[in-house]
């Protein structure tokens, strides 16, 4: 496996910005769009328990939808490729079960093998102290697959803005997600900038490395 150079990784990450005009001529190519929805598939969690659900949207009037509950911002209509994240609102032995069963099927194992490990999931999610949060827990794990998409879509040179200015039971409602235990938590749109987009060429506003990293 050849190795990025520092150099490349450092440029995109400065290329990268949260785009908040997009060119509607412009389509993400199927075979990008595969590979970012890999980058999502392939993101870590904890327990490796992807506690996670995404909504790829593209029907023209389901996006007009739910961009009015997005405070009316035009990515979500304009972009070429909108995401919604949606997570788990109560994590049960059902879906650490199917997790068990998946990681048995590609591992080669027996289910058996993993009770502990289901065990230790049990305990702290479903009838530990976090069962009171567990939808706290998901959101940050969805945030986790987040980050590697816009890095990945950085690498790609495709750009990306990060929503949470909308209204997720507003969204629930319109993707039919109410009562089905899953709820959203943010949206990405995807695409390309225009050119027109005055944000690119903004520098970008950062602390120093000294202000935000201690040494112990």
């Amino acid at each position: 496996m050849s190795r990025v150079d520092n150099e490349i990784l450092f440029n995109q990450l400065m290329w990268r910005y949260a785009c908040k005009k997009f060119d509607t001529t412009k389509t993400i190519r199927e075979a990008d769009w595969n590979l970012l929805l890999e980058s999502i598939r392939l993101s870590p969690s904890s327990y490796g328990l992807q506690p996670w659900k995404f909504i790829h949207v593209q029907d023209p009037e389901t996006r007009k939808l739910l961009k009015a509950q997005s405070w009316g911002q035009s990515p979500v209509t304009d972009c070429s490729h909108f995401l919604v994240f949606t997570v788990l609102e109560k994590t049960d032995a059902t879906y650490i079960d199917k997790h068990i069963a998946q990681m048995a099927k590609i591992r080669g194992m027996d289910v058996a093998q993993l009770e502990g490990y289901r065990n230790v999931m049990l305990g702290d999610l479903v009838k530990g102290p976090r069962s009171n949060t567990i939808n706290h827990w998901a959101e940050r794990q969805a945030y986790i697959a987040m980050g590697f998409l816009m890095n990945t879509a950085a690498l790609m040179e495709i750009d990306t803005l990060p929503m949470e200015g909308l209204v997720p039971p507003e969204y629930d409602k319109i993707l039919g997600l109410t009562g089905s235990g899953w709820k959203t938590v943010a949206a990405v749109a995807c695409g390309y900038r225009a050119d027109d987009d005055k944000y690119q060429n903004l520098k970008k506003v950062r602390f120093d490395l000294k202000d935000i990293l201690e040494t112990r």
